[in-house]
């Protein structure tokens, strides 16, 4: 199976784990009444909403680039993780409404024992899920994925905590405890859904590659371009889990055309067999334009 149609496989995967977790976690605050644990099920709605939107993301960031987007789609990905963070901040404000009216009328759960085992067993289903998702969405640098992955780490630590706080609840008998919990999984959310949106605005931003990868980009154009003067002004920005790099070489002002391009060809191999999935521009100048700046080479 190609790579892009085992990255759309597992979104539909997620898909449809996302909406078992959620039937399991609302069949066991059916059967308590828990407002921790029906706090604990509506974060699970986020997780469907954020299944579905990076099943969308990902397809049409798969899409070819076209006369209307020439550099491709790949930055859809980022606007369906900002979704996601939007959604996951909605669901706090829920929860935390749910927690205010239970404080001020607090219940005792029911049905310990059986909630909290099909509670546990839904979280057991995200645990396994969200390390995948996060390592398979990271070696194909999705960021849709990836945000998937990380919204379902938050969910699992959001229900470890109720899970425990429950037993407190049952134990001391204090029923208000159950909707300071419901309140606690709700800030945590809140910044879960913060760190989420930050993280795909600075996609939508053309962040620069990590520095390491930006010494690794230097240091082949400087192995490689024997015959070049220099090379100076290299950009480099991520969308999606396309990186774009564009850099001025300076030649003599007496080389060919067919020299100079041949140089070029050899720097792009280079690129292309160090970094993956790569879009390069050079631009290509004579001597009279050298900066004495980036990368000297002669």
């Amino acid at each position: 199976m190609a790579a892009t149609d085992r990255t759309l496989a597992i979104a539909a995967v997620s898909l449809a784990i996302g909406l078992t977790v959620l039937a399991l976690k609302f069949f066991a605050w059916y059967l308590t009444g828990s407002i921790a644990l029906y706090s604990d099920a509506l974060e699970s709605i986020v997780n469907v909403v954020t299944a579905i939107a990076a099943l969308i993301a990902v397809r049409l960031a798969q899409r070819p680039a076209d006369e209307s987007l020439p550099y491709g789609y790949h930055k859809a990905e980022y606007f369906s993780a900002v979704l996601v963070g939007v959604m996951i901040i909605v669901a706090a404000i829920l929860i935390l409404r749910e927690a205010y009216f239970g404080f001020l009328e607090p219940q005792l759960p029911e049905a310990p024992v059986e909630g909290l085992a099909v509670s546990v067993g839904a979280t057991l289903i995200n645990v396994f899920w969200a390390l995948y998702l996060r390592r398979y969405g990271r070696r194909v640098r999705s960021p849709a994925l990836v945000a998937d992955a990380k919204h379902l780490m938050t969910d699992v630590i959001s229900t470890l905590g109720v899970i425990v706080g429950l037993v407190l609840v049952y134990a001391t008998g204090i029923a208000a405890l159950d909707s300071i919990l419901a309140a606690l999984v709700a800030l945590n959310i809140l910044w879960s859904g913060w760190g989420v949106i930050r993280e795909s605005v600075g996609g939508l931003m053309d962040v620069a590659v990590p520095p390491e990868t930006q010494k690794t980009i230097r240091e082949v154009i400087a192995q490689n371009a024997d015959g070049a003067i220099e090379a100076h002004d290299i950009r480099t920005r991520q969308a999606g889990k396309l990186t774009f790099i564009d850099f001025h070489l300076v030649v003599p002002g007496a080389m060919s055309v067919e020299a100079a391009h041949t140089i070029c060809d050899g720097i792009e191999a280079k690129l292309r067999e160090t970094v993956s999935d790569l879009q390069i521009t050079i631009h290509v100048e004579p001597e009279n334009k050298a900066k004495h700046a980036g990368i000297v080479v002669v």
